[in-house]
C-alpha cells in the first residue's frame, strides 16, 4: 500500500540575523535546500508517495504544537484535502508534540530523527548492521513513550486503598526496553571486539586502510565501485549505502591498499546513530588515510562540508587529522562547462584537493597518484640480499612490501623493497641476521623518477 506523505521544514526567523535558522540545528542552511533534502529521504523510502512539500516560517516554537494554533488548523485543512497519511517534519519533534500533531491532524508524524532510523531500518543487512539500527530505534522509541492512556495504569500490591499506585504500563514497557537495550549493546561489545581484533590483524599486513567519508548521496560508492571494479549499490538516494564496504585495490604503482566505503554523513546525525554506529565508524579513524569526497554541484556543498566536519569531531577525530584528509571535489561533470575549467584549475593550486567525476573518470588518475603519495612519506626503499635457504624471509617480505626488482644467482636473491619503516624493523627483529642490506637506506620522499634504488634494475 502506498503511504501518501507531506513533507514541512519548520524554520525558525532569528532576530540576530534576519535569516531562517532550522530549530535545534548547528548552524544556518539554505531552507529550500534543507526542504529538498529532507524531500529525497522520505524518497529514499520504498512506498511513500510525496504529496506535497513546504518550508514553514514560525516566529517562536509552541511547546505542545511546535506550530501556533492558526497555522496547524491551516495545515489540518491541507492535510485533510491531500488526504494525507504522514507528515514528515523535517526537525526535532519533542514527544508531547508528536502526540498532540498526531491527534490533531488525524494522521502519523514522524520527525527527522524518526524518518532516517527508518530508512536505516530499511538499508541494514548485516548482522552488525541489524543490531545497531535496533539499538539506535529503541533509543528513540523509549523517549516517546508519553503518557496518554490513563486505562494502561494498574496497581500491583496493597490492600483496598493501602499501597498506593504500583508499575504503570508506560513504566513496564520502558523497563522491558531498558532490559532490551543491554543485551544488545552486549551482542554490540562482541562486535566491537571482533572488529578490534580485525584492525590488529590488519596492522601486521602491509595493506594500509583508506577510508571514504562524505556528505549522504555525495558520489562515495560511484567512486569507491570505479576504484575497485567492485558492484555496490550507488544510487542516487540518500543513504544508498549503510554497511561498510571493504575491497583490496593494487595501484599502478604497485602498492596495495584496503578502500573503505562508509555510511553517509548528514546533517543534525541522530545522535543514537552516532553511538549506535560507533563500532562501524571507527574504521574511518583507525584509517592510514581518509578522503572527503564532496558533491561539488550541490547548492548547499560548503554546509555539507562543515557537517561531516562537526560528525568527524563528534567521533573523536583529531583535528589535525582532518586537515591531512584528502578532499576530492566530485561530481564536476555536473557543473556548467564555462564553470568546471575554472574549478579544476583553483583545485590543482590547493594542496591536498582534486576535481574528480566518478562517473566519466575525470581526475581520478591524479586522484590516483594523490594517494601514492601521501601513502609513500613514510615508507624507505631499501636494497636487501638473501641466501637461497631464506625462503621463509623472502616469503615474508613480499607478502609485506612492495617488490621493486629481484634477481637470482647461484649465491641467492637479490632485491629493491619499498615498505613501511615499521615493517621493515619487524622484519629485522623477526629474521636477525638472515638479511643483508645493501647500498643506502632512503625515504621515500627523497627519492625521484631516475634514481635505480626506486625504481630501475641494479645489478648485484
Amino acid at each position: 500500500m502506498t503511504t501518501r506523505v507531506h513533507v514541512i521544514h519548520p524554520v525558525l526567523k532569528s532576530r540576530s540575523k534576519g535569516r531562517a535558522l532550522r530549530p535545534n540545528s548547528l548552524r544556518l542552511r539554505d531552507p529550500h535546500a534543507a526542504l529538498e533534502e529532507a524531500v529525497g529521504l522520505a524518497e529514499a523510502l520504498p512506498g511513500l508517495e510525496i504529496q506535497g512539500a513546504d518550508v514553514i516560517t514560525i516566529a517562536e516554537p509552541s511547546p505542545g504544537l511546535l506550530f501556533g494554533k492558526g497555522k496547524a488548523a491551516e495545515l489540518k485543512d491541507r492535510f485533510a484535502e491531500e488526504e494525507v497519511d504522514l507528515v514528515v517534519v523535517d526537525g526535532t519533534v519533542t514527544p508531547v508534540q508528536q502526540r498532540n500533531l498526531e491527534k490533531h491532524w488525524d494522521c502519523k508524524v514522524l520527525d527527522r530523527t524518526g524518518l532516517i532510523l527508518e530508512i536505516f531500518s530499511e538499508r541494514a543487512r548485516t548482522r552488525e548492521g541489524v543490531l545497531q539500527v535496533e539499538l539506535a530505534h529503541l533509543e528513540y522509541f523509549k523517549s516517546r513513550l508519553v503518557r496518554s492512556w490513563t486505562h494502561l495504569e494498574r496497581q500491583r500490591g496493597g490492600l483496598g486503598s493501602v499501597g498506593g499506585p504500583g508499575e504503570t504500563q508506560i513504566e513496564s514497557d520502558r523497563r522491558a526496553i531498558s532490559d532490551k537495550i543491554l543485551r544488545i549493546e552486549k551482542k554490540l561489545e562482541r562486535v566491537v571486539q571482533t572488529r578490534t581484533l580485525h584492525r590488529e590483524s590488519r596492522k601486521k599486513t602491509p595493506y594500509p586502510i583508506v577510508a571514504l567519508v562524505g556528505y549522504t548521496n555525495s558520489g562515495k560508492s560511484t567512486l569507491f565501485n570505479r576504484l575497485t571494479s567492485a558492484q555496490v549499490l550507488a544510487k542516487d538516494m540518500l543513504f544508498a549505502t549503510l554497511d561498510p564496504t571493504m575491497r583490496a585495490v593494487e595501484l599502478p604503482s604497485g602498492r596495495r591498499i584496503i578502500l573503505s566505503d562508509t555510511v553517509g554523513f548528514i546533517s543534525d546525525l541522530p545522535t543514537q546513530l552516532v553511538a549506535a554506529f560507533r563500532a562501524t565508524l571507527e574504521e574511518v579513524l583507525e584509517a592510514d588515510l581518509i578522503l572527503h569526497v564532496r558533491d561539488l554541484a550541490h547548492e548547499d556543498a560548503v554546509a555539507q562540508k562543515a557537517d561531516v566536519m562537526h560528525v568527524l569531531g563528534k567521533l573523536g577525530l583529531e583535528e589535525d587529522a582532518r586537515d591531512a584528509m584528502i578532499e576530492l571535489r566530485n561530481k564536476i561533470d555536473l557543473i556548467p562547462e564555462a564553470e568546471r575549467a575554472a574549478l579544476v584549475n583553483e583545485t590543482s593550486r590547493q594542496e591536498g584537493a582534486v576535481a574528480v567525476s566518478a562517473i566519466t573518470g575525470d581526475g581520478i588518475d591524479e586522484l590516483i597518484e594523490l594517494i601514492d603519495a601521501r601513502l609513500g612519506v613514510h615508507e624507505e626503499v631499501r636494497r636487501m640480499s638473501l641466501p637461497l635457504s631464506a625462503g621463509e624471509a623472502l616469503a615474508w617480505l613480499r607478502a609485506r612490501m612492495t617488490v621493486l626488482d629481484m634477481r637470482q644467482d647461484d649465491s641467492g636473491f637479490w632485491l629493491v623493497l619499498r615498505g613501511d619503516a615499521d615493517n621493515f624493523g619487524r622484519f629485522d627483529k623477526k629474521f636477525s641476521g638472515v638479511a643483508v642490506i645493501e647500498g643506502e637506506v632512503r625515504s621515500r620522499a627523497s627519492t625521484n623518477d631516475d634514481d635505480p634504488v626506486s625504481t630501475g634494475p641494479w645489478e648485484p
